[in-house]
C-alpha cells in the first residue's frame, strides 16, 4: 500500500506542476525553484514533515521534498552551530543526493550523446 499512495501522491503533485506549466508562461526552471521554496516554505511552518511521513517516497523525492530537505538541515545546522549554520546546513543535508546526481549524470554521459540543435 505504501507503493501506491507514494505512486499516486508523487503523480499529483506531478500532475498539478504540468498543469501549471500549460497554463502559465512561467519557465521551467522557475518552477522547479517555487517548488524548491514551496518546500522549505511548507516545512518551516511544520506542514511538510507530517505529509512527508504520510506519503513516503511520493513526497520526498519531487522538488518540494529537496526544498523541505534543505530547509530541515539549514534549521538543524543553526541549532546546533548559530548562524553559521545558515550557509552550511543545506549544503550539509543535501550533499548525498547532490553527489549522486553528479556521479550518476557524469556516467550517463559515458552512454549517451546531446542532441543540441545548432
Amino acid at each position: 500500500m505504501d507503493y501506491i499512495k507514494a505512486f499516486v501522491v508523487g503523480g499529483l503533485i506531478c500532475v498539478v506542476v504540468q498543469i501549471v506549466m500549460d497554463n502559465t508562461k512561467l519557465m521551467p526552471g522557475r518552477i522547479m525553484v517555487g517548488l524548491v521554496c514551496l518546500g522549505a516554505l511548507l516545512g518551516a511552518v511544520g506542514l511538510y514533515e507530517p505529509f512527508s511521513k504520510w506519503a513516503g517516497a511520493g513526497a520526498t523525492v519531487p522538488l518540494s521534498g529537496f526544498g523541505n530537505n534543505l530547509f530541515k538541515g539549514v534549521k538543524e545546522a543553526v541549532d546546533k552551530e548559530g548562524w553559521i549554520g545558515i550557509f552550511k546546513g543545506g549544503f550539509t543535508a543535501a550533499s548525498a543526493g547532490l553527489s549522486a546526481a553528479i556521479v550518476f549524470a557524469y556516467i550517463a554521459s559515458w552512454f549517451f550523446k546531446d542532441k543540441m540543435k545548432k
